[in-house]
């Protein structure tokens, strides 16, 4: 994704060329940076040679999770729905791992009958509603148990989910209690310790705090874990001055974690594979003059893309060409959405624009349209991958009609 000849390209493909094809707004997607991005994380941790699961819940497009498929990932998954969209993109049940506090009876059911990898227990009664099924069934299932590390990941506290205050995974009793009585019963299988402490995490001091507690952790209950899925959570730049994450530190203290202790690593990583893969590609329907700024109205709302109106999160705009006349005004990019909060972005300086003009809004791979909703009965946008410098639509504008 970057300029040429001063027209905004994802792959080979400018971003006008693509406005004239196709109603604005909609996602765009780039194959290469998504292939790169598997293969980079990959590399990073070549050494520990990890079972990476994808955080469908960052993007659940089937056409992108088959891609993610044939580049020999897994599927992370918090729901049937996400659990049933991984099974159709191809991705085998042993790749599998079902996460979340509140997975009903019948999506525990489900999960049980497709003999998936791993299903990771949040409470007591999770556990107890699965040894329930088991029993039925006259099967051992196969399960993960969820720490809740106390570590905080020093993000944003929508995302933090590894402190003691949050509402994920059980405490240091909880977990010894539970893995007592997942070794006694007959009908459970205790083969993974996991843990994830948020998201968009740019430093590794929070990682090395958890490995900490887990090491500890491990030794207490003297169990030998298959797995150690340590969840995912690296971030991405959403902007030039963001510090990039340190994977080597990381890797080596993942290394020096797996020294005495024979399991293998699970890492579900969302954001990093498919978060700078995508952009949002909209139009300005009117640009209103104000005494102190003026508003950039665009037709893409906080429907399409609610993560600066729900985190309050910052998204790069850029123009789909670009020109040398600078703005000596303040802009802001704004949605057309009854709510005051359906605003992307403030810039005190921008290039000269006007109604008409296609704007790009950056890095909205993760959490852009898998959050996105009918709000104020808005059809959501379509979807469109670029693969090789080919144009695939994998999912059509919804319909007014459909929706009403």
């Amino acid at each position: 994704m970057q300029y040429k000849n001063k027209n905004f390209h994802v792959e080979n493909i400018s971003t006008e060329k693509l406005a004239r094809k196709f109603n604005t707004p909609f996602y765009c997607y780039s194959y290469s940076r998504i292939k790169n991005n598997i293969l980079n994380f990959k590399n990073h941790f070549n050494k520990i040679n990890p079972l990476v699961c994808f955080s469908v819940k960052s993007n659940s497009n089937l056409a992108i999770l088959k891609e993610i498929r044939n580049l020999n990932c897994g599927a992370d998954v918090v729901s049937k729905g996400e659990m049933m969209k991984a099974s159709k993109a191809g991705i085998i049940a042993k790749k599998i791992v079902f996460s979340g506090v509140g997975k009903t009876y019948s999506e525990l059911k489900y999960a049980i009958n497709k003999n998936i990898l791993l299903i990771n227990v949040e409470s007591l009664s999770e556990l107890l509603a699965i040894e329930k099924i088991a029993k039925q069934k006259k099967k051992k299932v196969d399960i993960g148990i969820r720490l809740n590390p106390n570590t905080d990941a020093k993000t944003l506290k929508q995302i933090s989910t590894g402190r003691v205050g949050d509402k994920f995974g059980v405490g240091e009793k909880e977990f010894i209690k539970l893995v007592k009585y997942a070794k006694i019963s007959k009908f459970l299988r205790l083969k993974c310790l996991s843990v994830h402490i948020g998201s968009q995490i740019l430093s590794h001091k929070p990682y090395e705090k958890m490995l900490k507690v887990i090491d500890r952790l491990i030794k207490k209950t003297h169990h030998e874990f298959e797995f150690v899925d340590l969840g995912g959570g690296i971030g991405i730049s959403y902007d030039k001055n963001s510090k990039k994450f340190d994977f080597k530190t990381y890797n080596y203290l993942i290394s020096k974690f797996l020294k005495k202790k024979n399991c293998k690593i699970i890492f579900e990583p969302g954001r990093s594979i498919i978060g700078n893969a995508g952009v949002l590609i909209s139009k300005i329907i009117y640009i209103k003059k104000n005494k102190n700024k003026n508003f950039v109205i665009l037709n893409a709302g906080m429907n399409d893309l609610m993560r600066p109106a729900l985190y309050g999160t910052k998204h790069q705009i850029v123009p789909s060409k670009k020109n040398k006349k600078i703005l000596n005004k303040t802009l802001e990019f704004v949605g057309p959405i009854c709510e005051s909060t359906d605003k992307f972005l403030t810039i005190k300086k921008f290039q000269s624009i006007k109604e008409g003009d296609i704007i790009i809004i950056c890095d909205v791979g993760a959490y852009g349209m898998s959050l996105s909703s009918n709000y104020n009965l808005r059809p959501l946008p379509a979807e469109i991958l670029i693969k090789n410098s080919k144009i695939k639509i994998i999912k059509n504008t919804q319909k007014l009609d459909d929706l009403i």
